[in-house]
């Protein structure tokens, strides 16, 4: 059987969205949800917050830049990475984060106008 890399996730902007280039010219925004989960433990009501990192290429990364901002409530598809690299000291350094295939903006800020809603996919 294959292997399968598949997160779709729910929340808000923690901060508005970064946007550089590569020397190649493409467009590389990042984006930072938080994510609920609500449960319930010995008859009390919890809420964890989960922080994401995504990671939004190309055009959608460019229109994730112009649309959204903190507060922002996206869903976004995507993949699980794992970036590494190594500090300029030589200590050995690594994070998860989303690759996004695809970011649907939910709520910006109020109510859409009809036909404004967007759903991007790369």
């Amino acid at each position: 059987m294959g292997e399968y890399n598949k997160v779709i996730l729910l929340g808000n902007l923690t901060r508005d969205p970064e946007l550089r280039y590569t020397p190649a010219g493409l467009a590389v925004c990042e984006i930072s949800l938080a994510v609920h989960h609500k449960y319930k433990l010995h008859d009390e009501l919890k809420e964890d917050v989960c922080y994401i990192d995504v990671v939004v290429f190309g055009k959608v990364g460019e229109r994730s830049k112009a649309h959204l901002h903190r507060g922002s409530r996206v869903l976004v598809d995507g993949r699980l990475a794992q970036r590494r690299w190594e500090t300029p000291e030589g200590q050995k350094r690594s994070k998860y984060e989303v690759i996004a295939n695809t970011v649907q903006f939910i709520d910006m800020g109020g109510a859409p106008a009809p036909g404004q809603e967007e759903n991007l996919t790369l």
